[in-house]
């Protein structure tokens, strides 16, 4: 008999952390094609170094932590936590050299020929321009910079988190006003080191006068150029900008926690002063402020980053609003009507009629925001119900679920306050909630909710009915115009019921004995998934019809993976659509030949999450907030849904069509780890997300020719 194949041998996996950082590889590879116009690309150089900060400050401060306590059980990669560290500094220093490489050498030259121009050294500055940005730091800057000085009276001052400051080395003067000497002896007052942050409130970029085009200056080298105003009694020797990236992983002890809220609030404000994980020079820095700098932050030279450059692009999305600049921009998208939803109708009599499929950004999120605006005024609702995980700044869902508390109505929100960097904004939105009398619900012990849905419960003549909508993505207005999700409304009797179901094991202690058609997390999504793909297992080895297609942000469960390998070592053809990041390993002889994986790094950012099982014929197709990680299957509050009606269905396996006939943006995995663009030669072009804007604008109702130009729609593909 032969011997059961052991599909958990570490050579199969790939390392998550690495794995992410080449999905950071692909982002940065938007702002290196020529073909996307010069304001898109400095989008995406912005958006690479946002993703690097927070990648440093939770999965790089993770590993600290693992190191400190000497953790030194090893991944699915079969790597140690110190290992990984060494990896990932030397793979991040390629990336960051890659990203300086391309905006010195590609896009500010870019910049230049276009009229715009980021001021670098203080000799290009003409004699007004000078004046200009001297009197600028007198008027705006001074008032607010508070000057530290280091010595035996005042230590090192805290170093908030993310924030840029710059160091400089200073040597008193003598009572003629001049430094003293190299070999004279220095006052035992003298100070060496002082450091003044730069003001986080006041922008950035500082518009400077100019005859030609536009142009800008740093808000950090105009405090350079002035610093010595901030030190009088001091020569300075030298000043640079330094910043530092802390542990922001939250420690909250859920069990102990009296009040959620409370301790997360606690927790936020030591989030700042965290141990430093990465420090982050010019690479020109003066090698004795560098190693005082070193020697105060406690770093190891792996983790110092010589920035040849601006340090923190983040600003370079600023740019991207530029006045007069439209021919530098992809031309906006305006998300379209929904077929079959009117503006003003009735939603209620609407979902009646059928289940209804939302495409976002292709279509508008405004049916969802309507939803429950109707629900707060309708006479008839009796109660509403939602989870909300990360919401815009100005919700109009959040306005509406108010409105309804007002109106008498029974309303529910489970707020997770554990959404990473969102805890103080949905802290805000939570005690808002509260105040007009909404039942608010502070998460679950141990667990995030995750899931989206909302549950409307609505009187009618032939008694009570539930609608619900249910997700891949936030009820966030503001993201929904730039994240691809998916969504559906029904009133399905077996849905509503467990719609319900679901609230109440949110809000109380009630778990229903059986579901009818959805799947929770942590309870039995991981088994369905298991049993789905292993059922495709058992069609490959009958004979039967067998195939695996699932899109989705990550994958890197190892029992998922591995249940993978042995459905592609039996037959079943496997299509995974994974953006980010991918620890399974395609092209292994015996073990994944049959599995292809591509990522698609778009001017959308692709979020939804679908799952299509052949199921000899008898098609299965699932939507829902899960990616197929342990943190999503073990640990958060998910919810899979299916999609039963025919119509939709086969909507959405339209979306895959089109995702797995992408040769534009799509990025095929090869065998040996890396990612490749495809080999377009001899083919149809398609761009998956500019195929959805055009067909969502064919398929809009029709509103004037003056409408339909308003909307951008990208040229038909090219033979």
């Amino acid at each position: 008999m032969e011997k059961k194949k052991d599909f958990h041998q570490p050579e199969y996996y790939e390392n998550r952390e690495l794995s992410w950082l080449k999905f950071e590889g692909r982002v940065l590879g938007e702002a290196k094609d020529k073909s996307i116009p010069l304001l898109d690309r400095l989008k995406f150089i912005s958006i690479t170094s946002s993703n690097l900060d927070e990648f440093f400050m939770v999965r790089v401060a993770s590993l600290k932590d693992m190191v400190h306590a000497d953790y030194r059980k090893r991944d699915i990669a079969g790597m140690t936590a110190q290992e990984q560290l060494t990896e990932i500094a030397r793979h991040t220093k390629e990336l960051v050299d890659s990203q300086y490489h391309t905006y010195n050498r590609s896009l500010v030259p870019l910049l230049r020929s276009h009229g715009i121009h980021i001021i670098e050294k203080f000799e290009e500055l003409d004699e007004e321009q000078e004046r200009f940005v001297d009197r600028y730091f007198e008027e705006n800057v001074y008032p607010a910079l508070t000057p530290m000085a280091v010595d035996a009276s005042r230590p090192f001052p805290l170093i908030r988190n993310k924030t840029l400051n710059i160091g400089a080395l200073l040597a008193r003067k003598d009572a003629d006003g001049e430094k003293q000497g190299k070999g004279e002896k220095r006052q035992k007052s003298a100070v060496e080191f002082a450091t003044v942050q730069v003001p986080g409130m006041l922008p950035r970029l500082v518009p400077v006068p100019g005859e030609d085009g536009q142009s800008f200056i740093l808000l950090e080298q105009v405090i350079e150029r002035n610093i010595a105003k901030l030190f009088l009694s001091y020569e300075v020797l030298c000043a640079y900008p330094y910043r530092v990236m802390r542990n922001a992983d939250l420690p909250i002890d859920e069990d102990e926690a009296e009040d959620l809220l409370e301790e997360i609030q606690k927790q936020l404000k030591r989030r700042q002063w965290g141990e430093v994980i990465r420090l982050e020079v010019e690479s020109s820095i003066d090698r004795k402020l560098l190693r005082f700098l070193k020697d105060e932050f406690r770093v190891a030279e792996e983790d110092i980053y010589k920035i040849p450059g601006p340090i923190d692009l983040t600003f370079l999305m600023k740019m991207y609003g530029l006045p007069d600049c439209d021919h530098l921009r992809i031309r906006p998208y305006t998300p379209q009507r929904v077929p079959g939803i009117e503006p003003g109708a009735d939603l209620f009599e609407e979902i009646r009629r059928g289940d209804i499929l939302l495409h976002h950004p292709y279509q508008t999120f405004d049916p969802v925001v309507e939803f429950i605006r109707q629900a707060s005024v309708d006479p008839d609702v009796l109660a509403i119900k939602q989870t909300l995980y990360r919401v815009s700044g100005h919700s109009p869902i959040i306005a509406s679920l108010a409105k309804a508390a007002e109106n008498g109505k029974q309303v529910s929100v489970l707020v997770e306050l554990k959404a990473r960097f969102d805890e103080e904004n949905n802290i805000v939105w939570a005690k808002k909630l509260e105040q007009a009398g909404c039942h608010v619900i502070y998460g679950l012990v141990g667990l995030k909710t995750h899931s989206k849905i909302a549950l409307v419960v609505r009187r009618e003549e032939d008694g009570i009915r539930r609608y619900v909508h249910l997700g891949t993505g936030n009820y966030n207005d503001s993201t929904a115009k730039l994240y691809t999700d998916c969504g559906i409304f029904t009133c399905q009797e077996s849905i509503g019921e467990d719609a319900t179901a679901v609230f109440n094991m949110l809000s109380g202690y009630s778990e229903p004995p059986s579901w009818n058609e959805l799947v929770l997390a942590p309870i039995w999504l991981r088994s369905r998934f298991m049993s789905l793909i292993e059922r495709e297992t058992r069609h490959a080895r009958e004979g039967k019809e067998a195939r695996i297609i699932a899109k989705m942000n990550s994958l890197c469960d190892e029992d998922i993976i591995a249940a993978l390998y042995e459905a592609s070592a039996a037959g079943v053809e496997i299509d995974l659509i994974v953006r980010g990041i991918c620890c399974l390993r395609v092209g292994i002889p015996g073990v994944s030949e049959h599995i292809r994986v591509r990522s698609i790094v778009g001017n959308f950012l692709e979020h939804s999450r679908i799952f299509y099982f052949a199921n000899n014929g008898e098609e299965e197709l699932y939507m829902g907030s899960a990616d197929w990680m342990p943190r999503n299957l073990d640990r958060r509050v998910e919810i899979l849904f299916p999609v039963l009606d025919e119509k939709l269905q086969s909507q959405v396996k339209h979306i895959l069509e089109v995702e797995l006939s992408d040769n534009m943006k799509a990025h095929l995995l090869k065998s040996d780890g890396n990612y490749e663009k495809i080999d377009k030669r001899g083919k149809v072009l398609v761009n998956s997300q500019e195929q959805f804007c055009r067909e969502a604008v064919e398929a809009a109702p029709r509103a004037g020719q003056a409408y339909r130009e308003r909307v951008f729609i990208p040229a038909e593909p090219a033979e």
